[in-house]
């Protein structure tokens, strides 16, 4: 029995890890995500440091000393230059010859209004100019603030909203909580739909190419649909493997590389601090693999019952629900991770992969029994659906023809 489970798994595995689309996706996909982002600013950085040196023309004598630090955070090495009536003609002559990246001019407009000019030889990223210019806008406010006599510095370093609940009720996500809690959910759906739909591909080929007759001629045919379950299951996990270490990667080595070249992209930090540690993807991959396990046999059983592509299409669909309808919820979910109707959602096998997962990224206290029974309730309906597939697997991989009504189909479970 085992050999045969084992020969299925390996071909299925080595097929798919083989292909094109294999390599090109889990690959090539971290390989692309660092080519556009961290390479081009590398070299770009490269080329820029003579543009980081930058003359500042402090013509209201009270704001260089606010500007400055400003400047050096994103980057740049600044130095005072007097203001004089030909200071403009030199400071050009000085960025011409490649000796200067650049001036500010400040003057009496710059206290009024926070408009400052930056004569630069290169131009500054959007984002660096919204940096540069939230910095000359604060310093001048910071400035007349002062002059009124307020503490410009504690109340432009932003204020605290203090929330306190009349009533327990369960607290909705953060920001940061939500972007986890939603990105993973959404990523649990693809990958599930993702890999349970190569089952019932790889089903409907063999079995419209009928060499599904020549395998169930020599083993049991529930025996070939684990095979194919744990073999594309064992794919996905491959795949989700280097996604996760390219991703791990990418944050502790490429992000400090960023910051280190990109001072005004330094908030870039706080990522890594937001990203679930290892107790929460441990048990992102346990909703993966008893998700992929239910759906892959509903998937598998509708590649058997069909005899074309066109009918797998609109079999698929009552299938595909069971994942559409848990995305539908996941907003209200992720906000009011505490209230019954999310509670008895996510304890339903089929939408616990997804919605159990948001409850608990959202950074809700929910209760460890209830993760545990959503477990319990999932193992239960794997073996629940792999009983009902499996039997209409068993006849439907040979039948041919018209595809199967639904009493036709319990008649199927009942007799196989």
């Amino acid at each position: 029995m085992w050999n045969n489970v084992l020969a299925v798994v390996r071909r299925e595995y080595l097929q798919r890890v083989r292909s094109k689309w294999f390599l090109i996706a889990t690959i090539g996909g971290p390989v692309f995500m660092i080519g556009v982002t961290v390479v081009p600013i590398y070299f770009a950085e490269r080329g820029q440091q003579e543009a980081r040196n930058i003359a500042i023309v402090d013509g209201t004598d009270v704001l260089y000393e606010r500007v400055a630090p400003g400047f050096e955070a994103a980057g740049y090495t600044v130095h005072s230059v007097p203001w004089s009536a030909d200071v403009m003609s030199g400071l050009r002559q000085q960025a011409t010859d490649g000796d200067l990246g650049g001036f500010l001019m400040l003057d009496e407009l710059t206290l009024q209004t926070g408009e400052a000019t930056l004569y630069a030889t290169d131009r500054p990223s959007a984002i660096r100019r919204i940096s540069l210019e939230s910095t000359v806008t604060r310093s001048a406010l910071e400035y007349q603030l002062e002059q009124q006599g307020i503490d410009a510095a504690s109340l432009l370093s932003g204020g605290d909203l203090r929330i306190e609940m009349l009533q327990e009720d369960g607290a909705g996500a953060g920001e940061p909580q939500f972007m986890v809690a939603y990105i993973g959910a959404f990523f649990l759906y693809m990958v599930i739909l993702l890999y349970s739909v190569a089952v019932m591909r790889a089903t409907l080929e063999e079995k419209t190419s009928r060499v599904v007759e020549v395998i169930i001629s020599s083993m049991k045919p529930w025996h070939l649909l684990l095979g194919k379950i744990v073999g594309v299951g064992a794919v996905g996990l491959t795949q989700m493997g280097v996604w996760l270490l390219s991703g791990a990667l990418i944050t502790s080595a490429g992000i400090p590389m960023l910051i280190a070249s990109r001072p005004d992209v330094s908030g870039l930090d706080e990522i890594q601090g937001l990203l679930p540690g290892f107790g929460m993807l441990t048990l992102f991959m346990g909703f993966f693999i008893l998700g992929f396990f239910m759906f892959s046999s509903l998937y598998a059983a509708v590649g058997a019952m069909c005899s074309t592509d066109e009918e797998a299409q609109q079999a698929q669909v009552p299938v595909m629900m069971f994942l559409i309808i848990p995305i539908m919820f996941v907003m209200n979910v992720i906000q009011n991770p505490m209230t019954p109707l999310s509670t008895g959602l996510s304890l339903f096998p089929l939408f616990s992969p997804v919605l159990m997962w948001s409850r608990v990224a959202s950074g809700a206290s929910v209760p460890a029994w209830q993760v545990a029974l959503s477990f319990v309730l999932m193992i239960g309906a794997v073996f629940a659906i792999a009983w009902v597939a499996g039997r209409i697997y068993k006849v439907g991989i040979l039948m041919a023809g018209k595809r199967p009504t639904v009493p036709e189909l319990w008649r199927w479970v009942r007799e196989a």
